[in-house]
C-alpha cells in the first residue's frame, strides 16, 4: 500500500507562525511514524548528516475553517494518522500548562493552525487533492 504525507497550514498564518506551525507538526510526525526518517549518511569527507525524512512532504494551505473538517474527515478514517497544532499549543511555552489548558477546552473551541497527516496514499488524496501549495 502506498503512503503519504502531508502538512495543511491555515493559509492566513503569518510567515513566523507558518515555519513553526509546520516545523512542529512535522516533528511530531517524525516521532510518530516508524521509518519515515531516513538512516544518518557519511559526506565524501566522511562528517556525519543525520536521517533527514524519506518521503515527499508537500506543505499545502487552506482556509482555517476547512482545517478543522479535514480534521475530522481524517480521524474517521482507519490508519490515517492525525497530527494537529492549535491555538493552545502555539499560546503555552511549557509543555504541562499546553496539556491543562487543552484538556479544559472543548474540541469545538480549538482553532487549528495546521495539521499533518499520514496514511493511505488514496486516503490522503481524498482529503487533501483540491489543496494548493502553500508557496
Amino acid at each position: 500500500m502506498d503512503k503519504k504525507c502531508v502538512i495543511v497550514l491555515d493559509q492566513d498564518l503569518p510567515v513566523w507562525l507558518l515555519a513553526n506551525s509546520s516545523a512542529v507538526l512535522a516533528l511530531t510526525l517524525g516521532k510518530t511514524v516508524d521509518g519515515i526518517l531516513g538512516h544518518d549518511i557519511q559526506d565524501g569527507s566522511g562528517e556525519t548528516h543525520r536521517g533527514i525524512t524519506n518521503t515527499v512532504l508537500p506543505i499545502l494551505k487552506t482556509e482555517k475553517t476547512n482545517l478543522t473538517t479535514i480534521r475530522e474527515r481524517a480521524n474517521s478514517l482507519d490508519g490515517v494518522i492525525v497530527v494537529d497544532f492549535s491555538d493552545v499549543a502555539q499560546r503555552t511555552k511549557i509543555y504541562e500548562d499546553y496539556a491543562a489548558q487543552l484538556q479544559a477546552t472543548k474540541s469545538e473551541d480549538l482553532r487549528y493552525l495546521g495539521i499533518a497527516l499520514y496514511g493511505d496514499k488514496q486516503a490522503i488524496n481524498s482529503l487533501t487533492g483540491s489543496l494548493a501549495l502553500l508557496r
